[in-house]
């Protein structure tokens, strides 16, 4: 008998500025990223580990200004850059290799007329290497924001929107079962909600406490297995 086909109910991943969680943890750079207008030089780095929700507040602010948006990846020595003169510009993953003509380029279109630039990274602009030593001095002067892991509000509220986003309702006590055991960071409350989702779907139970301390007990993650 051939395996049944499971039904995918999951809601795309949302990058609306009203989901994300904003905490004491990360209500400084949300500021900063609001105060785009009066960025130094037009720029701003949004900086921090991955899985922190870099790329959420980047695309919600995006969205909301009506930035152009380029990836590091698609940065191409020699890329046409003309597109983006005049208004603001989200440059992703810009200490991912980012080409230092581009880089640039796109610094000093950002204190143009109409313009801005945000840079999300996992790592400060001073720390990425460069050949240009005009680059290196903008580099270096860049304003830095910093996102750090995420406290048990931001967490909370990450657990909630991925149990959301798989159209799960979990029980009422297993998102503070959660926050008490697993790893503080996003990446891995999204991986638990995924785990707990596909166990749940294979085992035909509730998405509950139970099936979390099983799922933890077997990864070696609970710390008290009788709380």
């Amino acid at each position: 008998m051939g395996q049944q086909l499971r039904l995918e109910l999951r809601r795309p991943a949302s990058y609306r500025r009203e989901t994300f969680v904003v905490s004491p943890a990360n209500e400084a750079a949300v500021r900063a990223v609001d105060g785009w207008r009066t960025w130094h030089g037009g720029c701003l780095a949004l900086v921090g580990p991955e899985g922190v929700g870099k790329t959420h507040l980047a695309q919600a602010w995006a969205a909301q200004v009506g930035a152009g948006v380029l990836q590091s990846a698609d940065a191409a020595p020699g890329l046409d850059l003309t597109r983006l003169q005049g208004r603001p510009v989200l440059f992703e993953d810009a200490d991912q290799g980012a080409p230092d003509e581009i880089l640039f380029h796109l610094i000093n279109m950002a204190g143009e007329a109409g313009g801005g630039l945000l840079l999300t990274a996992r790592t400060a602009p001073s720390a990425w290497p460069t050949a240009l030593p005009d680059l290196r001095s903008r580099l270096n002067a860049l304003p830095v924001a910093e996102l750090p892991p995420p406290d048990d509000a931001i967490l909370e509220g990450v657990l909630n929107k991925f149990f959301r986003e798989r159209n799960i309702r979990p029980a009422d006590d297993l998102i503070p079962y959660l926050l008490r055991r697993i790893e503080r960071s996003i990446p891995r409350a999204q991986e638990i909600v995924a785990r707990l989702d596909e166990v749940a779907d294979a085992e035909h139970r509730a998405v509950s406490r139970a099936l979390a301390r099983q799922i933890l007990e077997i990864e070696g993650e609970s710390r008290d297995l009788f709380d």
